[in-house]
């Protein structure tokens, strides 16, 4: 085996390669990042970008790609066999006594495992994990000659491109472009990946969680809830609902006639204050009084957001699906499930958890479902419910009492405290098995 049978061999093996991490490199670089660098000026980046941006183009210089894949292995396969089972055989001959035919299909069988080996290794796998985990570098690298790969197999393309569309329309499959296109799962992992590799603060990873949630949350999910509502009768004494209004932390209060029900209105205290200045008296809230916004429980948060922005308000009525009122949502409410509450001297502070000194935790009725497990370390999961006081009431089957005791998923959970019937706090601790097992 000569010198330059090893470096024709190597050849074929680094043409292999350049494909290889030329295909895996332009599928997995970023689109933004590419773009990026063409407004920078990268002369590189500015081919690259042409040709991600042309699903013609992509679907070209991958089906480029595969051929040069394809006929380098061939060609590989071929040399080899000639070169190195000729060499081969008369070894195989001498060392283990075999006879011509036998010791030449022994060589063609060691000459295809060793050179398959080193195509696999050498010419897929390494540059298929450097092409993914430098996607941006190496497709920059490889553009230029990729282009001129694509000139030279520009009358092979097309006919391997069409055979592709003609078994696609026969298996009645459409042809899809090699667009990065990614779910909200998928979007969470690669949020995930990047605060595990350092580039995201956890604090930043949690405002991108948030965000991505806004997509699937619904309304009834970011309401305070009826019963937390502070609203005004329209019937009540002039001078107790400003009394009311004044003792109120909130700058716009729902006004309802008889029945919360039947909200008829929003004051807003800057309207309040208005009038007064204007008309140095105030006989009824009526005439003050903004028209409501009714939004339905089912609208996702993300549209809540461009609807307050439509109709220049601050905040809706949330209706659910019987026409009766489920709640209240401000947008400070939304801002709050997307950047964490926001602290305000005025307010008073939502419930939180709470790590007691005895150990146990106290949850409120009103945490969503999907926050429990930061704070239990177990999911819980209800079928029509959404908060924890909802999904104690669902796992009981009955309205709870106080001091009353249930196993939820493994927990022992106290029932705190009943605010109307409703499930206002609850108190969970491990259960006395699960601490002598551990202990």
């Amino acid at each position: 085996m000569t010198i330059l049978t090893i470096l024709i061999i190597s050849f074929f093996i680094l043409v292999s390669a350049f494909y290889v991490g030329s295909e895996f490199s332009i599928v997995s670089s970023r689109k933004s990042r590419i773009k990026q660098l063409s407004d920078e000026g990268n002369f590189l980046a500015e081919r690259l970008l042409s040709i991600i941006q042309e699903p013609q183009k992509l679907n070209r210089y991958i089906a480029c790609s595969q051929i040069g894949i394809t006929l380098s292995n061939l060609l590989l396969g071929a040399y080899g066999q000639s070169s190195l089972t000729v060499y081969l055989t008369p070894l195989i001959q001498k060392w283990a006594y075999f006879q011509e035919g036998v010791a030449y299909s022994t060589a063609t069988v060691i000459v295809l495992i060793v050179l398959t080996g080193l195509m696999l290794v050498l010419g897929e796998l390494i540059p298929k994990y450097i092409a993914l985990q430098y996607p941006t570098q190496t497709a920059l690298i490889t553009v230029l000659p990729m282009i001129w790969s694509m000139s030279i197999f520009s009358w092979f393309i097309p006919i391997i491109n069409g055979s592709g569309m003609m078994v696609l329309k026969f298996l009645g499959k459409g042809q899809e472009s090699h667009k990065h296109i990614h779910s909200p799962e998928e979007i969470e992992l690669l949020f995930a990946e990047s605060r595990d590799g350092g580039l995201l603060e956890p604090d930043e990873h949690k405002r991108l969680h948030q965000a991505l949630k806004l997509s699937i949350r619904p309304a009834h999910q970011l309401m305070v809830p009826r019963l937390h509502m502070l609203a005004l009768d329209v019937e009540t004494p002039l001078e107790e609902i400003l009394n009311k209004i004044t003792d109120s932390p909130y700058s716009r209060l729902p006004v309802y006639r008889k029945s919360i029900d039947n909200i008829i209105g929003i004051i807003h205290t800057k309207d309040l204050m208005k009038y007064y200045i204007n008309n140095g008296s105030i006989t009824s809230i009526e005439k003050i009084m903004r028209r409501p916004l009714f939004i339905p429980d089912t609208v996702k948060a993300y549209r809540l957001l461009s609807i307050l922005k439509e109709k220049h308000s601050h905040q809706a009525i949330i209706v659910d699906e019987f026409g009766g009122v489920g709640g209240l949502l401000t947008l400070e409410d939304v801002l709050s499930d997307l950047m964490g509450d926001v602290a305000d001297e005025f307010k008073p502070d939502y419930p939180h958890p709470e790590q007691l000194d005895d150990g146990r935790i106290r949850i409120p009725g009103i945490m969503l479902l999907d926050e429990v497990e930061q704070w239990l370390g177990v999911k819980w999961k209800g079928n029509n419910v959404d908060t924890v006081g909802g999904y104690v009431v669902e796992v009981l089957g009955h309205l709870p009492v106080e001091k009353e005791h249930v196993t939820i998923e493994g927990l022992d959970v106290e029932i705190e405290k009943i605010v109307h019937m409703a499930v206002f706090s609850i108190l969970v601790k491990p259960l006395q098995k699960d601490k002598e097992d551990n202990g």
